[in-house]
C-alpha cells in the first residue's frame, strides 16, 4: 500500500467511525432511552482518559509539559468547557430531537460560523469564495428544515435549535486551541480536553445514576468511546502524515453518508429529496473552502493575434 492510499484509508475510516458512533448514539437514545448527558459525559472521561494514557507511553515528558505553565491549563479548560463539551453535547442533542444524518449535516455548518467570525473580527467583507459559501449554507439549510416546503418545519425546533448550536460548537472546536496545537501534540491537546472537560460536566451528567443496559446497549457505549472516538480521531490525526488538510477535510462527507446509510437502514429514518440536495450543499462548503483562496478571482487574459 503507497502512502497515498494509505492516507486515503485513514482519512475515510475516521469519518466512517464517526457516522457509525452518531448512529448508534441515535439507537441509544430512540430505543434504549439513554439519558444524553450521561453518554456524553462517560464518553468525553473515558476517551479523553484513553488518550491519556495513549499519550503517556509514548511521550510521558510532553503530556505533562502543557500542564506546567497557567497559561496553558486556562487554554485547555477554555477548549474542554467552550470547545470540546459543547461540541460533543449540542451533536448529541440534535441527534436525540432529530436525526443523526440531520445532526451531522448541521454540524458542518462550522465553517459558515468561522467565516462569519473571521470577517467581523477583521472588520472586512467576506471573500468571493466564503459568500458563496454562505449562500449555499442558507439554502441547504432551508431545504433540510423545511424540505423545500415555504412556511412549514419538518423538523422539530429542538432539532433545529441543537443542530445549529452545533455547528457552532463546531466553528468553537476549530478556534480555540489554535495556539496549543502550535505547541503541543493534538493527542495531548485532545486527549486533556475531553478528560477536564468530562470531569468539569460530571456532576450535570448523573453518572453514578446508571442507566439499565442491556448487552447491545453495553457494547454500543463501548464502540462510541472508542471506535467512534478514540481511534476515529487518531486515524484522522495519522491521515494528516499522508494526505493534506483540504484533501482530508473533503472526504470527511464519508461521516454524514455512513449515518444516512446505517439509520435508513437499520433504524428506518425517512430521507427526502430536499434533505439529500440541502446536505449537499451544506457539505459543498467543505469542499469550496478547500479550493486556492484565488481560483474565483483569477483573470483570463486573452492574446490579440493581430
Amino acid at each position: 500500500m503507497t502512502d497515498k492510499q494509505k492516507g486515503f484509508f485513514y482519512a475515510i475510516m475516521g469519518p466512517v467511525l464517526w457516522g457509525f458512533s452518531g448512529s448508534i448514539a441515535q439507537y441509544l437514545f430512540t430505543v434504549e432511552s439513554i439519558p444524553t448527558q450521561w453518554i456524553v459525559g462517560i464518553r468525553l472521561i473515558f476517551a479523553g482518559l484513553m488518550l491519556v494514557i495513549w499519550c503517556y507511553f509514548i511521550d510521558s515528558k510532553a503530556l505533562f509539559a502543557i500542564l506546567k505553565k497557567p497559561r496553558y491549563v486556562f487554554q485547555l479548560l477554555a477548549f474542554g468547557l467552550l470547545g470540546m463539551l459543547p461540541a460533543q453535547y449540542t451533536y448529541f442533542m440534535a441527534i436525540k430531537f432529530g436525526n443523526a444524518p440531520t445532526a451531522t449535516v448541521l454540524q458542518f455548518l462550522g465553517p459558515l460560523f468561522i467565516i462569519i467570525y473571521i470577517s467581523l473580527r477583521k472588520l472586512q467583507m467576506p471573500r468571493r469564495i466564503d459568500l458563496i459559501s454562505i449562500a449555499l449554507a442558507l439554502l441547504g439549510t432551508f431545504l433540510l428544515v423545511t424540505h423545500g416546503h415555504l412556511g412549514q418545519l419538518m423538523l422539530s425546533p429542538a432539532a433545529i435549535f441543537w443542530g445549529v448550536c452545533a455547528g457552532l460548537s463546531q466553528a468553537s472546536y476549530t478556534l480555540l486551541p489554535r495556539e496549543l496545537l502550535k505547541k503541543f501534540d493534538a493527542r495531548i491537546v485532545t486527549g486533556w480536553s475531553m478528560l477536564l472537560g468530562g470531569i468539569v460536566f460530571a456532576p450535570f451528567a448523573d453518572l453514578g445514576h446508571v442507566p439499565s443496559l442491556n448487552l447491545l446497549a453495553i457494547i454500543s457505549i463501548i464502540f462510541i468511546i472508542t471506535g467512534g472516538t478514540m481511534f476515529s480521531y487518531l486515524f484522522y490525526l495519522q491521515s494528516l502524515n499522508f494526505l493534506t488538510p483540504s484533501t482530508t477535510g473533503m472526504l470527511s462527507a464519508f461521516e454524514p453518508l455512513t449515518a444516512t446509510i446505517l439509520t435508513v437502514a437499520f433504524l428506518n429514518t425517512k430521507i427526502s429529496g430536499a434533505e439529500l440536495i440541502g446536505a449537499l450543499l451544506i457539505l459543498g462548503i467543505t469542499f469550496l473552502q478547500a479550493l486556492p483562496p484565488n481560483l474565483f478571482n483569477l483573470k483570463f487574459r486573452y492574446k490579440d493575434k493581430n
